[in-house]
C-alpha cells in the first residue's frame, strides 16, 4: 500500500506522517491520498468529523491503517468477517468472565 498526505491541517499532516511513516509514498506513485477536505480525485481518502468522511476523528493508528487497507486492497468482506468472528468472540469471553465474577461474589456472600 503506498499512501500519500494532502492535509490543511498542519497537525493532522504531522501525525499521519508518522502514523503511515512505511507507506509514504509521493502522489505520483500513490494507491490513495490522504485528506481532510473533499476531494473529487478517486485516490483521495477522507479523513473528517463529517459523517460522509472514509474515517471519522478521532481515530486510532490501527483504525487508520485497516480503513486504508480494505480502501486499497478491495478486500473488504474477508476482513470484516475475520473481525466479525474475533468480535463475537470477544463478547463470549467477556460474558463468561462477568457471570464467573457474579458466580464467585455470589458463592462467597451465601
Amino acid at each position: 500500500m503506498k499512501v500519500a498526505i494532502d492535509c490543511k491541517s498542519k497537525l493532522l499532516q504531522k501525525s499521519l506522517e508518522l502514523f503511515l511513516k512505511p507507506y509514504l509514498s509521493d502522489v505520483q506513485d500513490c494507491d490513495v491520498v490522504v485528506r481532510d477536505f473533499k476531494s473529487e480525485d478517486k485516490k483521495s481518502f477522507y479523513i473528517s468529523n463529517d459523517v460522509d468522511a472514509h474515517l471519522q476523528k478521532p481515530f486510532s493508528k490501527s483504525a487508520l491503517i485497516l480503513a486504508l487497507e480494505s480502501r486499497c486492497t478491495k478486500k473488504v468482506d474477508a476482513q470484516e468477517l475475520d473481525f466479525e468472528i474475533l468480535q463475537k468472540r470477544i463478547e463470549l469471553l467477556t460474558k463468561e468472565y462477568q457471570d464467573n465474577i457474579l458466580r464467585t461474589i455470589k458463592a462467597f456472600y451465601e
